[in-house]
Order: structure tokens, then C-alpha cells, then sequence
């Protein structure tokens, strides 16, 4: 077997992934995209794993792991979508603002000036 086919293969799963990545708006398509590309790596990962004649099988074992991860990695993506979509009632990733490091009224600047400590107004009180 060549090793041009499988990684000819994976460089386009890995393109349209990294295309749906970018061009979409929706989050569970972004969640989909990202597994395209993880089974890209799979796949390479494999492929050179069978062309290097490696006696571990260390491609086949990091290729274990990384279903694993990414297993772990869409349960918890499909979690979180789920209960901002419960919030919100879309989905859309340009819409999460709420989500943004920006201090607010409910939230101040914790760089700020807190105010007088409790021994510098007992400090006050004796004097």
C-alpha cells in the first residue's frame, strides 16, 4: 500500500473540517467539523503506523487515545450546546456573548480599588 492514499485522504478530511470549523455558525456543525479533523490525525496516525512496520504499534495506541479524547471531548461540546440552546433557543455561536471576559455591572473589575479594609475603619473608630 502507498502512503499517498491515506494521507492524500486525510489531508481533505482534514481541509473540509477545518473549512467547517471556520465557515459555520452553528455549534453542533463546529462539533462535527472538529471530529472530521481528529479522524484526519486517526487516519495519519494509522497509516504511517502501517508503513513504518512499527513492532509497538504506537500509532494504533495514540489513535486509541485520541477516540477516547474525542469521545470525552462530544459529550461534553454536545452538553454545553445543549443547555446554552435550552437558554437561548438558538445554537448560534455569534450570538454567545454572554460568555465573553468583559466586566460588567454584575460583575466589576476585580483590578479595582476594593474599598477600606476592616482594620483600617477599626483604625479609624479608636482614633
Amino acid at each position: 500500500m502507498h502512503l499517498a492514499y491515506p494521507a492524500v485522504l486525510a489531508v481533505l478530511l482534514f481541509c473540509v473540517g477545518g473549512y467547517g470549523v471556520l465557515a459555520r455558525r452553528n455549534a453542533i456543525l463546529v462539533l462535527m467539523s472538529v471530529e472530521l479533523m481528529l479522524n484526519a490525525v486517526n487516519l495519519n496516525l494509522v497509516a504511517f503506523d502501517v508503513w513504518l512496520r512499527d513492532t509497538l504499534h504506537a500509532g494504533q495506541a495514540l489513535t486509541l487515545f485520541t477516540i477516547t479524547i474525542a469521545a470525552a471531548e462530544i459529550g461534553l461540546g454536545l452538553a454545553i450546546v445543549l443547555l446554552v440552546f435550552r437558554n437561548r433557543g438558538s445554537s448560534d455561536i455569534d450570538r454567545l456573548t454572554a460568555l465573553a471576559d468583559r466586566p460588567g455591572p454584575a460583575h466589576p473589575d476585580p483590578r479595582a480599588d476594593p474599598g477600606p479594609t476592616g482594620d483600617e475603619e477599626k483604625a479609624e473608630a479608636t482614633a
